[in-house]
């Protein structure tokens, strides 16, 4: 087994899920207020996004389940599947071997998923001057797909790849090409063990794998680094478990800091790593509003609350001239 390097210090923001698949948690069991539901609370936001021009965004997993890539959890807040963990990842190769043959299957439809109408409201109302920057816990690239600007990727993005040991950084597109051609039919073999391809279509996660046997992946050649030839690639994400990059944290604060609002978009804000902005504005005073179905773990720092689908939602402050 390569030994992988210590992860960074313990000091550093985290990405924790302490939650199990099945499990929800107990804010997720409140009941919204009907007014949250009401259509004329999409005129409400409207009219406070005309008053705080550029309020910044932060955007959740539940902005790209209309372009196929589900969130890990459903409407009610329960956890449907765990993604592979950081430690669970540095620990051992058998482990990273599992991770890259179910993202291996994954990547080729995840890879193809296309920005949907509410990527393209976002940056159509950040053209209107309504909306700012966008932070995103998203990793799939949608956001900038669709036009938008000064987008920071909080949890990093799958398009990349980056050895641990070495610090070597190169593609995904070549990284995939490269696996490719070490496991030749690999992708149609495990395809071929489900009649309808359920194993690939229907059970991809949002950071782009599946869910595979342990069988199917043991013959599975883990791809190296080219720069020091060890086992240990990682996509540039931030799985759970794994520090958020202290400077990047700190950019979003002083993003939050400089924002005249706050903007939720289909994100249960479940893990600290977007709650902590939303905390932080409400310290502010700045008003903090969302957009996103059923409850939120912040939902008591919200100024204003739409219990609503997200992309219509979204289209609707910009057919309605929100920014008029």
């Amino acid at each position: 087994m390569t030994e992988v390097p210590t992860t960074p210090a313990a000091s550093a923001p985290r990405l924790a899920a302490r939650d199990a698949v099945g499990q929800t948690p107990p804010w997720a069991t409140r009941e919204l207020p009907a007014e949250t539901r009401d259509p004329g609370a999409v005129d409400r936001l409207a009219a406070l996004l005309r008053e705080h021009p550029g309020t910044l965004v932060l955007t959740g997993a539940g902005m790209s389940t209309d372009s196929g890539i589900p969130d890990y959890r459903g409407r009610d807040g329960t956890r449907r599947v765990m993604p592979m963990q950081h430690g669970e990842f540095c620990a051992s190769s058998e482990n990273r071997q599992r991770y890259w043959a179910r993202s291996f299957v994954g990547w080729q439809r995840f890879s193809r998923a296309e920005p949907n109408a509410g990527h393209h409201a976002v940056a159509a109302l950040q053209d209107a001057g309504l909306l700012g920057p966008v932070v995103t816990q998203n990793v799939d690239g949608l956001h900038q797909a669709a036009g938008s600007r000064e987008v920071t990727e909080l949890h990093g993005t799958l398009a990349e790849v980056v050895c641990l040991t070495c610090g070597d950084r190169s593609g995904r597109e070549e990284l995939q090409a490269r696996m490719a051609a070490a496991n030749p039919g690999f992708g149609a073999r495990v395809r071929g063990e489900a009649p309808d391809g359920s194993r690939v279509s229907s059970q991809i996660r949002p950071d782009g794998d599946v869910v595979l046997p342990d069988d199917a992946v043991s013959g599975f050649r883990l791809p190296l680094c080219l720069g020091c030839g060890a086992d240990t690639l990682k996509p540039d994400v931030v799985f759970f478990g794994g520090a958020v990059p202290r400077e990047r944290v700190e950019a979003c604060f002083a993003l939050t800091d400089a924002a005249p609002a706050l903007l939720v978009l289909g994100s249960s804000l479940a893990v600290m790593s977007g709650l902590r902005f939303v905390r932080h504005a409400a310290r502010r005073g700045i008003p903090v509003m969302a957009v996103t179905r059923g409850p939120t773990r912040g939902d008591e720092h919200m100024t204003l609350r739409v219990d609503a689908p997200l992309a219509p939602t979204l289209e609707r402050l910009v057919r309605h001239g929100a920014a008029a």
